[in-house]
């Protein structure tokens, strides 16, 4: 496939990450409790993951620099969500009375998801790099083979250098620091057991998209900086 075209499958899946991206960090103010269990988790842990399964499945086939395009791509959409939301959120109130108390809880969550996107974005990018670094290196180191050891792997560092970042600016300050560790650890080990779960689906899909899109790319000699965008 020319570095310069895309194809219809590639486009979905880029977009499908970004909205799956922007979507999670409305979710991240809303923390649930797991059943009876003394531990709590973040809405987003609902859809995030997808996110790095999509990575995975991108810097498989499509191979680094696209994969890199494409977090890029979603890292500038969640900017300017972000932005958006902050500005709609200092808007005048409303002069109906009736009105305020909608406008009211637009502002209560919209107003924290700057905050959550500040974390998101600096994690996002941290995380969704290192994971397509160590699936792109791991991938040349083995030939190719042995995907689904691959895929835990790179999910795994991706989830820790993602977590790690993500909850002190999110949560800091705002919960204890305990509650703010054990929250971090608790999500890092969910969404891996997620992907492990979905893995069969993941390599199925791959197996899929790789047949339909004729590549298989392996990443000889390029360029790991992770700010070459234009590097296709």
């Amino acid at each position: 496939m020319s570095k310069a075209i895309f194809s219809t499958r590639f486009l979905v899946l880029a977009v499908v990450f970004a909205v799956c991206l922007v979507a999670s960090n409305f979710f991240e103010p809303r923390l649930w409790q797991v059943g009876n269990l003394n531990f709590q988790l973040t809405g987003g842990v609902l859809l995030f993951p997808i996110t790095y399964i999509l990575n995975d499945a991108l810097t498989e086939v499509y191979g680094y620099r696209k994969a890199r395009l494409v977090i890029w791509t979603a890292f500038g959409l969640n900017a300017f969500v972000a932005l958006m939301s902050l500005l709609v959120a200092n808007l005048p109130a409303p002069y109906e009375e009736s009105a305020k108390p909608l406008a009211e809880g637009f502002n209560s969550l919209f107003a924290f998801v700057p905050r959550i996107t500040l974390a998101s974005l600096l994690a996002f990018f941290c995380g969704s790099t290192v994971n397509s670094f160590v699936m792109s290196k791991m991938k040349v180191r083995d030939g190719g083979r042995r995907f689904g050891v691959r895929a835990i792997a790179s999910s795994l560092f991706g989830e820790l250098t993602d977590s790690i970042v993500f909850f002190p600016i999110a949560f800091g300050g705002l919960m204890g620091l305990d509650a703010v560790i054990a929250m971090a650890l608790t999500q890092i080990v969910v969404k891996v057991a997620y992907e492990i779960i979905i893995l069969p689906v993941t390599n199925i899909f791959v197996k899929y998209l790789k047949k339909a899109e004729g590549v298989d790319t392996l990443d000889l000699n390029i360029s790991y900086n992770p700010f070459k965008v234009n590097d296709l």
